[in-house]
């Protein structure tokens, strides 16, 4: 029976090779000009820029414009007047999540409904010019699938860093909380632990499907029902266990941790990123800042102004836009706080909870409370990239990353504003046409 499964396979995969094999090749070699580039290391603009770009999409090497000479079978670009940064990255995104449907209204759908939607979500995330996003938690894998689509030239969208499900306790926010008993699975849902053991079985079954990044909830979160922000669902032994296991398998580990006790377990226990991070308190922000091995927040703090402007009339419901009214201000008084204190900081938007291709209007939101332009630029390119892991690939343009870019007319130094609708897309050395 194995060896026919394994020949059915290979049957589909045969079958499937065709299909593929009639896309359009790529040029051998592209050139890239524009009026200028941000170099978000130094944080100044390289005038009049020729980046040339393989047949594999990374850049192979930077000259200026005004004196290099390419022949007639380089495919060149022209963003002329326009200013190119690297291609935007977003550390926290939930494709499979439309914004507009909220509270019980999601079972008015089927199961695969929510996958249907991930195309379209990821291709308005591209649109607005993140080429790169991690994907911390999907129900049924829908972000690896939607990766190996996108891989696969069937689907367009960035770059994905997938989670697979999110791991958590029990009653907890990663479990499901809005059913009654009888309407409940006989066991626990795909991703539930309450052991060390348990969850580190849980990470090894993540990363067997797919998942390149663990994603766990230390806390209670603010769109779950009969949890609270603030509440501490796992205890350190446990987000040790999973760290330990994580960094065997060679993964990092995202922790959805809102309250002050959860978040402080989860930096001494080695997580990597910290997501919301919305209750920290001044110990929270002085051990992330002292410990060797990097940690960075993640703290979505835009998307409160769409849900108490649009979350009643899409179904989210009052106990839920509740918590978000009460931690909404706070976690923004502690994004500055954070940052002043010396805190790591990458972008992450937590689209899904508000509309994909809003995302970019966090970087104002992040300006506001104490950031510089290039603060926010670099939060969601340099540091992100280094978050992730993925320095010699993303979050830099330089020679042998991928030619990500995204243009604007204006200078997004002086008015950040630029990037909330971005002019142009650039992922690997093609342009994005903008989906109609």
């Amino acid at each position: 029976m194995r060896r026919f499964k394994i020949a059915l396979a290979a049957g589909v995969l045969a079958l499937a090779i065709p299909a593929l094999s009639q896309s359009p090749a790529a040029p051998q070699q592209t050139v890239i000009t524009a009026a200028r580039y941000l170099d978000v290391v130094s944080g100044k603009y390289i005038e009049y820029p020729a980046i040339f770009v393989d047949a594999n999409g990374r850049i192979t090497s930077i000259a200026d414009a005004r004196t290099v000479r390419w022949g007639s079978n380089v495919k060149h670009i022209d963003m002329s007047g326009k200013t190119l940064l690297p291609g935007l990255i977003d550390m926290h995104v939930h494709l499979d999540s439309p914004a507009d449907i909220g509270g019980y209204r999601g079972l008015e759908f089927t199961d695969s409904f929510w996958a249907m939607t991930a195309g379209g979500n990821a291709r308005a995330m591209l649109d607005a010019g993140f080429t790169t996003v991690r994907n911390v938690g999907s129900g049924n894998r829908n972000d690896v699938g939607l990766k190996q689509a996108i891989s696969a030239g069937y689907v367009i969208g960035p770059r994905i860093v997938p989670g697979g499900y999110a791991l958590g306790a029990t009653g907890g926010h990663c479990d499901s909380t809005f059913l009654p008993p009888s309407l409940e699975r006989a066991k626990k849902e795909e991703g539930i632990g309450d052991t060390p053991d348990e969850l580190r079985h849980q990470v090894r079954r993540q990363r067997k499907f797919g998942s390149e990044v663990i994603k766990v909830c230390a806390t209670g979160g603010v769109f779950s029902r009969n949890t609270e922000p603030g509440q501490q669902q796992l205890a350190e032994a446990d987000l040790k266990a999973i760290v330990d296991e994580a960094d065997m398998w060679g993964l990092r580990v995202a922790a959805h941790a809102h309250g002050a006790a959860g978040i402080k377990a989860a930096i001494r226990a080695g997580i990597d990123t910290i997501e919301h991070a919305s209750l920290v308190d001044d110990e929270g922000i002085k051990l992330a800042v002292a410990r060797k091995k990097p940690v960075w927040f993640s703290m979505d703090i835009y998307n409160t102004d769409y849900t108490q402007a649009e979350g009643k009339k899409n179904g989210v419901l009052e106990d839920n836009l509740r918590k978000d009214r009460e931690v909404a201000q706070i976690q923004r008084d502690n994004f500055r706080k954070a940052f002043q204190g010396g805190v790591r900081m990458v972008f992450g938007s937590d689209a899904g909870v508000m509309p994909h291709g809003l995302a970019g209007r966090q970087f104002n939101t992040m300006v506001t409370y104490g950031m510089s332009p290039l603060d926010a630029i670099r939060a969601a390119t340099l540091n992100a990239a280094q978050a992730l892991g993925w320095e010699g690939n993303v979050g830099t343009i330089a020679v042998g990353r991928f030619a990500d870019f995204v243009a604007v007319d204006g200078d997004p130094l002086a008015n950040v504003r630029e990037l909330e609708s971005v002019d142009g897309v650039i992922k690997g050395g093609v342009v994005i046409e903008r989906a109609r």
